[in-house]
């Protein structure tokens, strides 16, 4: 019983501050996790050993007054053989007594004891209960702040690889000035093809006003139809 209660107290007395330092610069939560575990296990031993010492103080505690109910009647007995005459009886009466009275009292020392040990162990039971309470806590803020690290550097990593992509790894510098090299060709070739466009325009307007004067002359000289046949 000693040693587990000191197992407990180890436990109590446990540093949560270097438990999460420890968490923290291994990355991972198993140093508090296995303490958590550790202390669910105590926690399970320290409920069985108190349910057996309380038994057994209760156990110890009926017999004291068992012992104690005896002596009063022996008690009782002894002045009744006085009265009575009767010198043997009550010798051996008083023997008797005297003997339930010294086993009354072992077990009323037994049962103090028993009952001391009980309420130890229910008092490291609340404290132990108390700290896994406050780990837990721990551990949730501590898993959120591990999270948050990881996000931080899968971004950085992120970052990083397109600053790689951005500027040596592709050279988009290059692939930019190679697609404003096409643009200016376009629009270049766009100015050459508006200026044969309206060179066209200008022939076939300049064709047209001819066309129409030698129509003209063909009316006044009588020639429409010989030029139309």
């Amino acid at each position: 019983m000693a040693s587990l209660l000191e197992k407990v107290s180890v436990l109590i007395s446990a540093n949560i501050h270097w438990l999460v330092n420890q968490a923290l610069e291994a990355n991972s939560l198993a140093v508090v996790d296995e303490y958590i575990r550790r202390v669910e296990d105590n926690l399970e031993a320290l409920e069985d050993a108190a349910a057996t010492v309380g038994g057994e103080a209760k156990t110890l505690r009926r017999k004291q007054r068992e012992f104690e109910a005896k002596a009063e009647e022996l008690d009782r007995n002894i002045d009744l053989f006085l009265r009575e005459g009767k010198d043997k009886l009550a010798v051996a009466a008083q023997a008797r007594y005297n003997t339930m009275v010294q086993l009354a009292e072992t077990y009323r020392e037994q049962a103090d004891a028993q009952e001391a040990e009980f309420q130890k162990l229910l008092d490291a039971k609340l404290r132990l209960e108390a700290k896994l309470t406050e780990v837990k806590q721990e551990r949730i803020h501590l898993q959120a702040m591990l999270e948050l690290a990881k996000s931080k550097e899968a971004t950085h990593k992120a970052m990083e690889a397109l600053g790689d992509v951005s500027t040596e790894a592709v050279g988009i510098d290059d692939i930019k000035e190679s697609i404003q090299r096409r643009l200016d060709k376009a629009a270049a070739q766009g100015e050459i093809d508006a200026q044969k466009l309206d060179q066209q325009m200008e022939e076939v307007l300049e064709t047209s006003a001819i066309e129409q004067q030698l129509a003209a002359r063909r009316a006044r000289l009588g020639l429409t139809d010989s030029a139309e046949s």
